[in-house]
């Protein structure tokens, strides 16, 4: 059996703002969100590109990252888009 993958990825919209969420296959998602059917933010605020993706070994472990990186000031995402070798200083990991 092939072990799942797990992502936290993070979304540009057209309106120059950032989403973040948590995939097993962030291509499929992106597609998705693409198509109005992903989160509601997404549907009222229209992605444009995935410019941050890490994977992680476990479920569990990809969204508590994911929940840490919501609770980020936009310029501490930004930082993080720009080092992503940064990630557990950023989130204080």
């Amino acid at each position: 059996m092939e072990n799942k993958k797990h992502f936290v990825y993070i979304l540009l919209t057209e309106n120059n703002t950032l989403y973040c969420g948590y995939t097993d296959n962030v291509e499929r998602r992106f597609k998705i969100h693409c198509e109005g059917k992903g989160a509601k933010y997404t549907r009222a605020n229209k992605p444009v590109k995935v410019i941050f993706q890490q994977e992680f070994s476990s479920k569990h472990e990809a969204l508590q990252v994911e929940h840490r990186i919501k609770k980020l000031k936009r310029d501490k995402k930004l930082e993080l888009i720009k080092a992503p070798q940064n990630l557990n200083y950023l989130l204080n990991l």
